[in-house]
């Protein structure tokens, strides 16, 4: 039996109502991936009521944000009668709690859904568990695609992935206008490639992520923090990696230094291979570092592979690599980058090698170039 109020609905409307949510989710991709772009609203006697969209990873999901925005709308939760939402409701905790469970704590007698979670492991138990309490639940596939709105989200729940899991890893760097990562000498020093609009996106995207991976060379070059400041969540300072075959990290390295007022610093872990200079080891520990042994790879450097692997089973999901170039390659020639983000500043020239050639060899996919005042900012998919 039809639920009374999806009779003023006709499936054009559903149809128009789910693409127009899925575009609107999409605009949150660079955000939200790993996680689908989700869109979601909430209906009283066929009028739209409240809108919610995933907007930002380790956020509310678009059912919450609608829920929440239908609230404010001044008409009574008694008369709430349809959700429509792009993607089936989760019904499993992760970052958030499961959605599943925020529409029956809200009463809504029906929801209309786009398209069923890839994932085998969740598909259609969101959906079982509506029904199981009494909602009436409708599937409408074909309208809101998962390959038009998040195709992301298809190569997350891909075979392969799913059989060997890793973090998703976003690969950011700032590169002067002919691709290099560090600026020329006569700049100054201390002084950054990008502006400061762009540092504090940065902010904001390290407080997004589980964990910052750096190398060795980055740590001794620049002596990096890695710390989350304002306007970044501080409450969600990631874990700090540094991939450092030989423990040549310094014990006095500001990795190892109280944050200062206003900023946070997650844990610091040093991946070595196994068996590496133990009084070096000892020092680190003594300094605040967790040291992990992992098998050498090519080359002699601590595998990749095993790093991602550690880092999923710690818990780790969404990282961000913090580099130099010859770890952002290693990276690139093990297809070990999901997504880019590249700040490029007004400056000229610069020292070192350029990432030019690198980054015109990878395939990218949905491709943003946007502004961020004097810098250029790209943002894309790999693969």
């Amino acid at each position: 039996m039809v639920h009374p109020a999806l009779e003023s609905l006709s499936e054009p409307l559903l149809r128009r109502l789910l693409q127009e949510l899925g575009r609107q989710a999409s605009v949150h991709r660079f955000e939200v991936a790993p996680n689908p772009c989700v869109g979601a609203a909430i209906l009283a006697a066929g009028e739209i009521v409240g809108r919610g969209f995933h907007q930002a990873w380790g956020g509310p999901h678009a059912e919450r944000e609608a829920l929440a925005a239908a609230a404010l709308s001044g008409v009574p939760a008694s008369e709430w009668d349809t959700l429509v939402v792009t993607l089936e409701p989760c019904s499993s905790t992760g970052k958030t709690g499961p959605c599943v469970q925020a529409i029956l704590e809200a009463g809504i007698p029906q929801v209309v859904v786009g398209a069923l979670d890839p994932d085998p492991r969740h598909r259609g138990k969101g959906l079982e568990e509506l029904r199981a309490a009494g909602v009436q639940v409708h599937l409408l596939e074909g309208f809101s695609t998962l390959e038009d709105v998040a195709p992301h989200f298809l190569s997350w729940n891909a075979p392969d992935r799913i059989r060997r899991p890793r973090p998703w890893t976003i690969a950011k760097w700032a590169q002067t206008r002919t691709g290099q990562l560090t600026p020329p000498e006569h700049v100054g020093e201390g002084r950054w490639i990008t502006t400061p609009a762009s540092l504090n996106e940065v902010q904001v995207l390290r407080g997004r992520v589980d964990a910052i991976v750096t190398g060795v060379g980055t740590v001794l070059a620049d002596d990096p923090r890695l710390t989350v400041r304002p306007p970044g969540d501080i409450a969600r300072a990631p874990r700090r990696i540094v991939l450092d075959t030989a423990l040549l990290t310094p014990p006095d390295a500001r990795l190892f230094a109280q944050p200062g007022p206003g900023e946070a610093g997650g844990p610091v872990t040093i991946m070595t291979v196994a068996g590496m200079d133990a009084p070096r080891a000892r020092a680190l520990q003594e300094a605040g570092a967790e040291i992990v042994g992992l098998h050498a790879g090519p080359f002699g450097h601590v595998a990749l592979r095993d790093v991602y692997t550690w880092l999923w089973e710690a818990g780790v999901r969404r990282v961000m690599l913090e580099c130099g170039p010859t770890l952002l390659r290693r990276h690139f020639d093990a297809e070990f980058v999901d997504q880019l983000r590249i700040y490029t500043g007004s400056v000229n020239g610069g020292r070192g090698p350029s990432m030019a050639d690198s980054l015109q060899s990878i395939k990218l996919r949905e491709r943003l170039d946007r502004e961020q005042g004097e810098d250029a900012v790209l943002e894309a998919f790999v693969g």
